[in-house]
């Protein structure tokens, strides 16, 4: 971790963001009068997997699934 103060992070902004993607620094804390307001890190990228249909063909659908809905209907009525 290193800290910077304003001015050298506006000055030197693109060696700072050099140094994390290098791995050379973690974090870098920017202050203002000697005193820490932020710090900058890398964000790690997540990887898109795909989700819709992660089940598919894993189970079929009951052929009584619809009775459910009746068996509701009349537990609860127009409720539902």
């Amino acid at each position: 971790m290193c800290q910077v103060n304003m001015l050298q992070a506006k000055t030197d902004l693109s060696k700072l963001v050099k140094k994390l993607e290098t791995g050379e620094e973690e974090v870098v804390v920017i202050a203002r009068n000697g005193k820490p307001i932020v710090q900058m890190t890398l964000i790690n990228e997540k990887q898109n997997t795909k989700r819709l249909g992660i089940a598919e063909g894993l189970f079929d659908v009951p052929s009584d699934f619809t009775e459910w809905d009746k068996e509701l209907e009349e537990l609860f009525g127009d409720k539902i």
